[in-house]
């Protein structure tokens, strides 16, 4: 049974007359457990980054929403997620990033799994010195593979098994890149950092999604790319986000820039575009670099932001990058004091969600009407099994 279940019909209203989501779903621990199901095991949610495994062997535990996982590259290259315990008892498999050499050992009763997950030794598992018994069927006992898909190098996982394919569910936002179909490569440890942020998961994407604060919350990026170049970007059911006609380029000392990526058309010597996949996914495109932004949900009010940057070339300028990342890094920081006061916000208990401009905030509408619809189908289907 649905525990703290909110009145979302007024949510999904048109722009004019909505409001956002109830503040329960914002600090609510009960709501918190629902949208874990119906927004995030039950699409394809973003997990982490295939640079994060850059070599064959190369394996990474994390936890998702409680889940503990594990992020390998095979060793034929490919990258894989599996849940992080033995198929015997249980026992995480892997404490810290490494790499696997040979199998990976259960550190419990020493069962041995393949970099692909399979089953390939069960010491003393028939009695002392056998090693096979037929009841343990080894072919049956591989490491539980979660679905998994890479686009723009971030490693998307599907819990419940059951979303479209990969390249169904987000052939619309795959065709607007389509030019920027291309290899992407990571621009190292200067190109990745971490954002803690005290609030709900969903209003850093509400935030990501807009323009409109740009004036006031990011004065230095709209003293050159202004509130008046930005439009709307909106995909109903899948993504919306934010557009700018003036994008200016990171210059060095000498001028220099970074390689663009290439043949991408001339429609971008200028434009870039920052679109929320949803539910978690934060990505930007450029001409010249590229960023994804993960959010990693660890509660009601508590956030990691992943970010990582890109580059058309592998071999970018290393003092470059460095002015990049900070750059960037100084952009979402300015973010972190409204997205975490409006999650005090959410504590005012005669607060109805709030009210959307019509004409500025209709990608964050789009979001809201997204996460009432996903919860409207949870809580049907869960009433239907009752």
């Amino acid at each position: 049974m649905i525990e703290h279940v909110t009145d979302l019909s007024n949510v999904r209203s048109s722009v004019e007359r909505a409001n956002g989501l109830p503040n329960a779903h914002y600090i609510d621990a009960a709501i918190f457990n629902e949208e874990k199901e119906a927004l995030l095991f039950s699409q394809w949610a973003g997990l982490a980054v295939a640079a994060d495994v850059p070599e064959p062997g190369d394996a990474v535990p994390l936890d998702f929403l409680g889940m503990p996982l594990l992020l390998i590259r095979d060793n034929d290259g490919a990258v894989r997620v599996f849940q992080n315990i033995c198929r015997h008892r249980g026992m995480i498999l892997v404490e810290q990033p490494r790499k696997i050499e040979g199998a990976i050992r259960c550190p419990y009763h020493s069962w041995c799994y393949s970099t692909k997950g399979n089953l390939v030794a069960t010491p003393h598992v028939g009695g002392p010195g056998h090693n096979t018994h037929p009841s343990i069927r080894r072919e049956e006992l591989g490491l539980i593979e979660i679905r998994s898909h890479v686009w723009r190098d971030v490693v998307w996982i599907n819990v419940s098994g059951d979303a479209p394919d990969f390249a169904d569910a987000m052939a619309d936002v795959i065709e607007r890149w389509r030019e920027f179909d291309l290899p992407l490569y990571h621009g190292g440890h200067d190109s990745r950092f971490t954002l803690e942020v005290a609030s709900n998961w969903k209003l850093a994407v509400e935030n990501y999604c807009e323009s409109y604060h740009l004036p006031w919350v990011h004065p230095g990026l709209n003293s050159y790319s202004k509130l008046e170049d930005h439009y709307h970007i909106e995909k109903p059911g899948q993504y919306s986000g934010q557009g700018t006609m003036v994008y200016r380029q990171l210059t060095n000392e000498n001028d220099e820039r970074f390689p663009d990526f290439a043949d991408v058309g001339a429609k971008w010597n200028e434009q870039a575009e920052y679109i929320a996949v949803y539910p978690n996914v934060l990505l930007g495109t450029h001409r010249d670099h590229a960023f994804a932004i993960i959010l990693e949900p660890r509660g009601c009010e508590r956030t990691v932001e992943h970010v990582h940057l890109y580059y058309a070339v592998p071999d970018s300028d290393e003092g470059l990058r460095m002015r990049n990342s900070q750059l960037w890094k100084t952009v979402f920081e300015e973010d972190i004091f409204v997205v975490e006061g409006m999650q005090r916000g959410r504590h005012a208990n005669r607060f109805d969600g709030g009210r959307f401009s019509p004409v500025m905030d209709s990608p964050t509408h789009c979001f809201h009407d997204w996460v009432a619809g996903k919860i409207g189908i949870h809580r049907a289907s869960a009433k239907a099994a009752q």
